[in-house]
């Protein structure tokens, strides 16, 4: 009961916040870039060492990416080049984010780190770039885990508790994993014959 009400009060929130930028006119694409610039700030953080403000920031970031696509449906501004712009700019903020980490890791001396950011960061675009390349194949393939919103849970918590490095090696082997995963996914579906029309497959 508690967990339905708070859902539902902040559903009302979400959407009284969406009302009140829809009406400004606001185009969604900018508040998209904005984002960027929001996990950008938290990357230079992470640099810092200062890792809750990271996660902080992090958590609005993840607000303004909900909340662009709450107000491109508002404003029925809903376009192709904006999922492409949203997705694209989704892969920056990864990889400024991890950038990031990779600053503060090198600048400390700790190189074992600074190789696990970095097959994190391989990881986490592989993650997106193995499903992007699926589908231009076969129907679907949103097999295995770690998208980008547990990608960023785990940053936010690994940020918070100051326990970033075994947040890195959740994210650096479940991401592996889940390409393994989609590449098998895909190579069966092909194998099948479930591809999308007019895709012809070489031997």
């Amino acid at each position: 009961m508690l967990t339905r009400k708070i859902g539902e009060g902040g559903r009302w929130l979400l959407e009284k916040i969406v009302d009140v930028v829809a009406s400004t006119g606001i185009n969604p694409n900018l508040l998209t870039f904005f984002g960027l610039l929001v996990n950008c700030w938290a990357a230079v953080m992470f640099a810092l060492g200062k890792f809750r403000a990271g996660a902080m920031i992090i958590f609005f970031a993840a607000f303004l990416d909900m909340l662009d696509g709450q107000v491109a449906r508002r404003e029925k501004r809903v376009t192709a080049f904006g999922a492409f712009f949203d997705s694209t700019l989704d892969r920056y903020s990864d990889m400024a984010l991890y950038m990031g980490l990779l600053v503060y890791y090198a600048q400390a001396g700790r190189g074992s780190y600074v190789i696990l950011a970095a097959v994190a960061t391989a990881g986490s675009v592989m993650v997106s770039y193995s499903r992007a390349r699926a589908e231009s194949l076969i129907p679907l393939c949103k097999v295995g885990f770690m998208e980008r919103p547990e990608r960023m849970v785990l940053l936010i918590l690994g940020g918070l508790f100051n326990r970033m490095a075994p947040a890195l090696w959740v994210i650096s082997v479940v991401a592996t994993l889940t390409v393994i995963h989609r590449i098998f996914f895909t190579w069966r579906e092909t194998k099948a014959g479930r591809t999308l029309p007019g895709i012809r497959l070489s031997l």
